[in-house]
């Protein structure tokens, strides 16, 4: 499953348009789009489309071991 997908899933399962996320976040529907097309979003825009859904969002190492280490934004 690609970002754009994940972040269109989420989208539709908090009931609103790719448009209001933007505008949530601060940026045009293009803007996001052209990010989402070429996977460029940044883990700082990543808490951001989070915090807007009203989500979670955390970044980890898994460990073999099975040690999980977070990155903290």
């Amino acid at each position: 499953m690609t970002t754009s997908d994940i972040i269109k899933q989420l989208c539709k399962s908090e009931k609103i348009s790719m448009s209001e996320l933007a505008r949530r976040i601060g940026q045009s529907r293009q803007n996001l789009y052209k990010k989402l097309q070429r996977e460029t979003l940044t883990s700082a825009e990543f808490q951001q489309i989070a915090d807007a859904l009203g989500v979670e969002y955390s970044q980890m190492f898994l460990l073999p071991d099975g040690t999980h280490l977070k990155i903290e934004p």
